[in-house]
């Protein structure tokens, strides 16, 4: 009798399997605080009722790097807010955009040391003025992380990013992280969120946590800093994103409207 199609999406879910994690599969979801349409997968598939290591326990890496503490809350719901962008002050593309289809993520930093995080919806209108001026239409990432974790939304998923390095990001998912992680560590908040983006990232894109990879992996740079770099060399961020794909559902909520100027003054207050 033949069997169903073996697609990437099924690839994924036996490769969990292979290695122990159990996982039969995720739902990817997303809704807006503006009434936008919610999209993504629509079958959920429960997660596996065993015990599964916790994320900060990994042992994929040697003992000598340890990843930030990361927190696991019931119920199995990872949502993740997504600051939108007129929220934080985005204005429009000043060009136009390159389509293209994902099939890697890469990990980036932008370089520049974040002192109060109340600094961080500044910094990313400041990060988008700037890659105007060379003339790129948007801010090159697709997401962008602060350091308390909150997440702004980016140049469109659908959309190649940009870099001023010698490597073509065409397929890249472009998460980057607030800060210069060759002078200050990465926050447990912050890493917390890389790991649920870049897992909502995996199942969305159908890509194996396996081969997530960093900026300085393609190009020659120090991107994403000698502090965060690890974490992902050495398989630490790829088996946290696998443990989160086996224990969690995955949801993006974009916060926009009052709620998101809301949250954005909060976090320029100090207060989120």
């Amino acid at each position: 009798m033949t069997g169903p199609p073996i697609t990437r999406r099924r690839f994924l879910a036996a490769f969990f399997a292979a290695i122990g994690a159990g996982v039969a599969g995720a739902t990817v979801w997303l809704t807006r605080s503006d009434g936008g349409t919610a999209m993504g997968t629509t079958t959920t598939i429960p997660p596996p009722a065993t015990t599964v290591p916790s994320a900060t326990t990994s042992t994929a890496a040697p003992t000598t790097t340890t990843s930030p503490a990361v927190t696991t809350t019931s119920p199995a719901v990872q949502l993740i807010d997504i600051v939108c962008r007129d929220s934080w002050g985005a204005v429009p593309a000043s060009g136009d955009y390159t389509p293209h289809t994902i099939d890697q993520i890469t990990v980036h930093h932008t370089a520049v040391v974040l002192g109060a995080n109340s600094d961080a919806p500044g910094r990313a209108r400041q990060h988008q003025q700037y890659h105007q001026s060379l003339d790129w239409p948007d801010l090159a990432y697709h997401y962008l992380i602060d350091a308390n974790g909150h997440v702004y939304e980016g140049r469109p998923v659908a959309y190649v990013g940009d870099t001023a390095t010698d490597y073509d990001p065409t397929g890249h998912f472009l998460v980057c992280c607030e800060g210069n992680f060759n002078e200050q560590e990465v926050t447990a908040a912050q890493y917390a969120s890389l790991v649920k983006l870049v897992a909502w990232g995996a199942i969305e894109f159908e890509v194996d946590p396996a081969v997530i990879g960093a900026h300085r992996d393609l190009a020659t740079t120090t991107c994403p800093g000698d502090n965060l770099y690890p974490l992902v060399a050495e398989g630490i961020l790829a088996g946290d994103v696998a443990v989160s794909i086996t224990n969690h559902e995955l949801g993006l909520n974009v916060v926009c409207g009052s709620a998101g100027n809301e949250l954005i003054a909060a976090i320029e207050d100090g207060s989120a």
